[in-house]
């Protein structure tokens, strides 16, 4: 028998007001004969639960009565920030302590704040993943989590874009940030603060070694700083284009905000049937032509010409393969099926 469940049980008492076993055994995750077993040991035990028959009736605390017992858990306090983070509770290993750290703030509650906050919980959501992808799968957060909350020193297998793609690193984790639905560990070399994507790790091993994180490292401002100098980073030129109206209102689902921002600004009209001319930023000439071909159509590349060749290519290939050499769309003859 869990001491741990039957605290969870009063304060669930204690925070809901009446509640059917049923109810108590939804809420916890256990059968409906456990919960009656639980609410008959707190009886015993001298808590003052009653029960009232009837279809409206259930277990209740005698009204006046309230446990002292809210003393948090380490793992509960450490998981309070996450308290309307569901998802990334989860992605930490800390779903349990979440829903628990938050049954015993609203057991220690008043009844009015109790009620104002169940209110607000219900009518703010958060999902971090961004559209059009799947949340990846990081097996190594929770270590990291760890790591992070412990101050142990890690080794690790990473894999970076430039070569050597494969590193090895030893790591002191100073914190971790969820971004966009992708997890980033901020940690310390033997020379510097780098940034490194929890997918992107290969291997880790959790060290004995521990590390004093310096007190006056702040991560969301390294985090803000490390944004600002990425983006100085990823654009290295410029290109201009022509776009259609639907261009322009096709540019936010298909390109970085960064773009649409250019677009914006420099934007001046080129006729009279709604298609401007703009100068945006560019990261490479790969990149920006991947990228404006998703506006089909819509888009003309008027420089630079390395960038105007790399798109003519392309949309040469794609004329070449869907020439007079592809079968002709609808059904063939004898394409039929059945039984005999």
């Amino acid at each position: 028998m869990s001491a741990g469940r039957l605290l969870s049980v009063l304060l669930l008492l204690q925070s809901r007001g009446r509640m059917s076993a049923r109810e108590v055994a939804a809420e916890l995750g256990v059968s409906v004969r456990t919960a009656y077993r639980d609410l008959a040991r707190l009886q015993a035990a001298g808590v003052p639960v009653y029960a009232e028959t009837g279809r409206s009736g259930g277990y209740q605390l005698l009204d006046g009565y309230r446990t002292r017992l809210t003393g948090m858990s380490q793992g509960e306090a450490r998981a309070l920030f996450l308290a309307g983070l569901p998802g990334p509770a989860a992605d930490l290993g800390l779903a349990a302590e979440v829903a628990a750290a938050r049954l015993k703030l609203l057991a220690a509650l008043p009844a009015g704040l109790r009620e104002e906050a169940a209110r607000t919980a219900a009518v703010f959501h958060l999902d971090a993943p961004a559209w059009y992808r799947e949340p990846e799968q990081a097996p190594h957060l929770t270590l990291f989590a760890d790591a992070v909350l412990t101050r142990r020193v890690v080794d690790v297998r990473y894999r970076r874009w430039r070569a050597p793609q494969e590193v090895q690193r030893r790591l002191r984790p100073y914190g971790l940030v969820l971004k966009s639905g992708t997890w980033y560990l901020v940690a310390a070399t033997e020379s510097r603060i780098a940034t490194y994507r929890v997918t992107q790790v290969l291997d880790a091993v959790l060290s004995d070694e521990r590390f004093d994180r310096p007190p006056d490292f702040d991560l969301g401002a390294y985090w803000t700083t490390y944004l600002a100098d990425f983006q100085s980073r990823r654009y290295t030129g410029t290109a201009t284009i022509h776009l259609s109206r639907q261009g322009r209102r096709r540019l936010p689902d298909n390109v970085p905000p960064e773009v649409v921002r250019a677009v914006e600004a420099t934007a001046t009209a080129v006729g009279d049937d709604g298609w401007v001319e703009a100068v945006i930023p560019t990261e490479s000439t790969a990149h920006a032509c991947g990228e404006l071909l998703r506006l089909g159509i819509d888009v003309k590349v008027i420089a630079p010409a390395e960038l105007h060749r790399a798109m003519a290519d392309t949309v040469g290939v794609l004329a070449r393969a869907y020439g007079s050499d592809c079968p002709a769309p609808g059904p063939t003859s004898g394409s039929g099926s059945g039984s005999g």
